[in-house]
């Protein structure tokens, strides 16, 4: 899977407000491409929010991408980090356990947009 090519304007827009949302993810805690999708008004656009975190690096402000793993705590999106454990290593460093690529704890460290921000 890749981003897409020439993205449109909305979907410039929607990478924005997921870029957003993850800023807000508190150090020491996760959430999920789902969650995000959800809290944007995009049910089923958890794929979009991958997209938005593969192009996080591209952002005018850094975008804390580590900070979000699949709905189950799996560092799913770890292959586009410069290297294969710097998305574990980036949690550890927040104190984030991570036992074989999924975040130990996972339901106790969510952080749900829907519920925190409003």
């Amino acid at each position: 899977m890749s981003l897409p090519r020439n993205p449109t304007e909305k979907q410039r827009n929607f990478f924005q407000e997921v870029h957003e949302v993850v800023r807000l993810v508190p150090l020491g805690r996760v959430t999920t491409y789902g969650a995000i999708a959800h809290y944007l008004g995009a049910r089923h656009g958890a794929r979009m929010v991958g997209w938005a975190m593969m192009a996080a690096h591209t952002a005018d402000a850094y975008v804390p991408a580590h900070r979000v793993v699949n709905r189950n705590g799996l560092l799913t999106g770890r292959q586009h980090y410069t290297s294969p454990t710097a998305m574990q290593e980036a949690l550890e460093a927040e104190g984030i356990r991570v036992e074989e690529d999924q975040v130990v704890e996972f339901k106790r460290l969510f952080w749900d947009p829907a519920t925190e921000l409003e």
